[in-house]
């Protein structure tokens, strides 16, 4: 998968509309409080707590912070690499 691959998946399941800061954030906060209700296994949850659900959620940050990126005037691929290179500096 391509990132620019990825995006225009994105585009055609979302459309054009471009959200603000405010709306990622909610829409992030949203998934990971998802990943959080995973991690508390609280028994109410444990139907819904496969390593399925998991994936899914951890494949919507990754799938949705590409769409995210570009609704905000940055090209996903430059924020990934000036990501890789962040935490290369931080590890050394």
């Amino acid at each position: 998968m391509e990132i620019k691959n990825l995006l225009q998946q994105s585009r055609d399941i979302w459309g054009d509309q471009k959200l603000s800061l405010s709306q990622i954030i909610v829409r992030m906060g949203k998934v990971f409080g998802d990943i959080c209700r995973w991690e508390r296994d609280a028994v109410k949850d444990k139907s819904v707590h496969t390593d399925d659900e998991l994936k899914k959620e951890l494949g919507n940050i990754i799938f949705s912070t590409i769409r995210w990126c570009e609704d905000l005037g940055y090209d996903p691929e430059e924020c990934i690499k000036v990501a890789i290179d962040c935490q290369r500096k931080f590890q050394k």
